[in-house]
């Protein structure tokens, strides 16, 4: 055997983090583009995305590929199959969504078939750009499915699910697990549970949050820490400090 191979532009070594032969989307953070394959979101693959609280972080995540995709085809759908809430659009306003073009089909409560059918059929729709789907409770054999209706229709698709399926086994190219957090430096760290690479050693830390309300946020916290500063024993000390001082110097004339 030679002591060195000559690999090929389509050989993958486990050690490295994998290039990618479908299209990458840009997911508009650019600290999560760098540790994916492809530098972001592969179309034509499943991306299982798990999460606690379903409803409360998916959009951050997402909103801006999703933006970006509208914007280059302006006539077609995204398709939410069973989503927890309505959409508000406010807020996905907010992120540049265009709600004129957001499909929410949703079935009766616990026709999980019902929604994996709809997530395949919107898969193969022409008329289609994404498809999300919030199936908690669905099998890795159905995800397989999903897996080949997203690469043989070159779709980008989402599957959002609990924690607890960490432990099953999934044909997803791409894992992550969302949780929420309050920091300075963001709102949402990120694990990278399953990609095409080595294990990613640590969490990324990313803030999802649109620019406005950021600034607003930082705006109201800096009002509550000047508050807090104005009412501290020190604060009130030194006031009256500065006060004698003046008192002092007044013209006694």
């Amino acid at each position: 055997m030679p002591a060195e191979l000559s690999w090929g532009p389509g050989v993958w070594r486990a050690g490295e983090l994998g290039g990618s032969c479908l299209q990458a989307l840009d997911t508009g953070y650019t600290a999560l583009n760098v540790v994916l394959p492809g530098g972001g979101w592969p179309q034509g693959a499943l991306v299982e995305v798990l999460q606690a609280q379903v409803g409360q972080h998916e959009w951050g995540l997402v909103a801006p590929a999703l933006a970006g995709l509208q914007a280059t085809a302006p006539g077609k759908l995204l398709v939410l199959a069973g989503a927890p809430c309505q959409p508000f659009g406010p807020a996905l306003g907010a992120r540049q969504l265009d709600m004129s073009r957001l499909l929410s089909v949703q079935s009766a409560q616990g026709d999980a078939p019902a929604l994996l059918w709809a997530t395949r059929e919107a898969l193969q729709c022409a008329d289609v750009a994404a498809v999300l789907a919030w199936l908690p409770d669905v099998r890795s054999a159905h995800l397989r499915r999903l897996q080949i209706a997203a690469h043989a229709h070159n779709k980008l698709l989402f599957v959002f699910r609990p924690p607890r399926a960490q432990q099953e086994s999934s044909p997803a190219p791409l894992r992550l697990l969302l949780e929420g957090v309050n920091q300075e430096g963001g709102n949402l760290r990120v694990h990278v549970l399953k990609r095409r690479g080595p294990p990613l050693s640590a969490p990324l830390l990313l803030e999802t949050r649109p620019a406005r309300l950021t600034a607003l946020l930082a705006a109201s916290r800096e009002r509550a820490r000047l508050k807090r500063e104005e009412t501290s024993p020190l604060f009130l000390q030194a006031n009256v400090h500065a006060l004698l001082d003046r008192i002092a110097h007044l013209d006694p004339h």
